[in-house]
């Protein structure tokens, strides 16, 4: 487990790495990608293993008999997140935004409303309407530099044409590790408006300082009839090229309807990220993934420390997830100055907030996911970038 080792991502193909000067502007020749949410390290040895053995036998045909695969997730829920799962439950999509978008296919028709809270997953929206359906934006509150959730407001802004909830929990961008309580509201709101809740926990395993995720489906079991979960091991071991995640359903009529979607779109998983799941889903995978989170952790000190002694930056307090999400608003500066500077001073590229939606209007959101060199570098470009202020 090599974290500080760093790979020339360039030239192969790698969206973050390939596409940032085209997107960004930002020069390949010292530009430093930290905008898509994959990491710039290799899987953990038994992922790589597990490939090689396929690649070995010559032939990549269909996949059949995924019992074993069912019970690595079932194994890894178990033991990592106190959470029984019948395999029976477990449908595999093509990634979780390609799970979003069936869900919203499933459980919705054009014309429906459905919430998010925001800022949030720039994803999310972006399928709820090519699916011609209507993004309910409910705007989270920040409190002590930390977002919170406002079901006042929320229980107002409701019409009756809202038919499904998404929540990410932890949250990105915002780093948020909803609390029991916290996720009770949610649950709770979903009944009250009698909303489909989908729960994308695709970061639940990144979990820094103390804090611990708490599975929605162990919350409340009177929302299972209304609850549909999204889990992957594709953001927590890095092979998020495989494209493979799990809509886990414990509700047979939910279950059956999502089914019925699945097959009329003649949708199969990919057999590689089968592999590479049911491999990295073991207890070589969760040695990997503790040293990895105390790696993520020490980014994560290094990255705050710097840029919240910026007069007008702050970094948001990072619980989960490798994505830092920086405010900018104390700067003074416009969007486009604050951006410009990150972008042409110091040849970072960043997401930009308000892809984010409602809320996220005055931040750029940092993958601190790749070798610590890289953070340092980084910070420092950062601190120079606005040195004017301090």
């Amino acid at each position: 487990m090599n974290f500080d080792r760093v790979i020339d991502r360039f030239g192969t193909h790698s969206v973050k790495w390939d596409m940032m000067e085209a997107l960004y502007h930002v020069p390949k020749d010292d530009g430093i990608a930290m905008w898509v949410a994959d990491m710039d390290f290799e899987p953990p040895q038994c992922v790589k293993d597990a490939l090689a053995r396929m690649a070995e036998t010559g032939v990549y045909g269909y996949y059949g008999d995924e019992s074993d695969y069912r019970a690595a997730i079932c194994w890894w829920m178990k033991n990592r997140h106190g959470w029984e799962v019948e395999p029976s439950w477990i449908f595999t999509t093509h990634g979780l935004v390609n799970g979003t978008a069936m869900c919203v296919n499933a459980y919705t028709t054009a014309g429906d409303g459905v919430v998010l809270f925001t800022p949030v997953y720039h994803a999310f929206a972006r399928v709820i309407r090519a699916a011609g359906r209507e993004v309910v934006e409910c705007e989270m509150i920040q409190r002590d530099g930390r977002y919170e959730m406002d079901f006042d407001a929320y229980d107002a802004q409701m019409t009756g044409r809202e038919k499904m909830v998404i929540l990410c929990s932890p949250h990105n961008p915002g780093g948020r590790v909803w609390s029991r309580a916290e996720l009770q509201q949610v649950a709770d709101f979903a009944k009250r408006h009698d909303l489909i809740l989908v729960s994308d926990e695709i970061h639940h395993d990144l979990v820094f300082g103390g804090n611990t995720h708490t599975v929605m489906d162990l919350v409340d079991p009177s929302i299972r009839d209304r609850l549909v979960m999204m889990t992957a091991a594709t953001k927590t071991f890095n092979i998020a090229g495989s494209h493979s995640g799990n809509v886990i359903i414990p509700d047979a009529k939910l279950r059956e309807k999502f089914g019925a979607r699945m097959a009329a779109l003649g949708l199969s998983p990919n057999s590689f990220g089968l592999f590479m799941t049911e491999a990295a889903y073991s207890p070589e995978g969760a040695e990997w993934v503790d040293a990895l989170v105390d790696y993520l952790d020490g980014n994560r000190k290094i990255f705050d420390d710097v840029v919240n002694a910026i007069p007008g930056l702050r970094s948001m307090a990072l619980e989960s997830t490798y994505l830092a999400w920086v405010d900018f608003s104390g700067t003074g500066m416009t969007r486009e100055e604050f951006t410009k500077r990150v972008e042409h001073d110091a040849h970072i590229a960043a997401n930009h907030g308000p892809t984010f939606g409602t809320g996220g209007e005055m931040f750029l959101r940092f993958n601190i996911a790749t070798p610590r060199s890289v953070v340092q570098d980084a910070v420092v470009r950062l601190a120079k970038a606005f040195e004017d202020l301090q």
